[in-house]
């Protein structure tokens, strides 16, 4: 059973991860519209990855005793100066998520919920994933520059970029 605390927690967990899903696919939209079709690919299939980990804790909840919530989602940004500028809104949102998940599993060990603590060590990793692969992403734009042939070559590559992050040790 869930306490109502870790109950609300995971609710608002849910949330943020539905509004993640929201600002890749703002995020797809416009690399789209700018003709980055590899940036849109990606921003769709990240989309759908944050979607999956809604889900996830959707049915965790109700699984557990408690009922998962579906509530109306904050619109996320749709413009943006550069690639370059939204990449660095995506990165900054990917530190919040982190300090969202660290958040909570810091109440389920408060609670001594340790079977809530051991289902959100998967978001503990893929957060330092997410973290990883739009720091990358940046470091990428950042040698890029201005250059009009490299922004050509990253809106190429980066469907196949695979950022291998310590965490990712842990899971094989």
């Amino acid at each position: 059973m869930l306490s109502k605390s870790i109950e609300k927690a995971l609710n608002d967990q849910i949330r943020i991860e539905a509004e993640s899903s929201q600002i890749y696919l703002a995020m797809a939209c416009w690399a789209e519209v700018k003709g980055l079709e590899g940036v849109a690919g990606f921003m769709y299939d990240q989309s759908n990855e944050e979607r999956d980990h809604m889900l996830k804790l959707v049915k965790f909840v109700n699984e557990r005793g408690g009922h998962a919530h579906i509530s109306e989602l904050k619109a996320p940004n749709v413009t943006f100066e550069s690639f370059k500028e939204m990449f660095e809104k995506l990165f900054e949102h990917e530190v919040f998520v982190s300090e969202s998940i660290n958040n909570l599993v810091h109440i389920t060990l408060q609670e001594k919920d340790y079977a809530t603590h051991n289902f959100l060590q998967w978001y503990v990793s893929e957060q330092i994933e997410e973290e990883a692969m739009a720091r990358t992403i940046l470091d990428k734009i950042n040698l890029i520059g201005n250059d009009k042939g490299g922004l050509y070559l990253f809106d190429r590559d980066i469907v196949n970029l695979t950022v291998n992050s310590a965490s990712m040790d842990n899971r094989e």
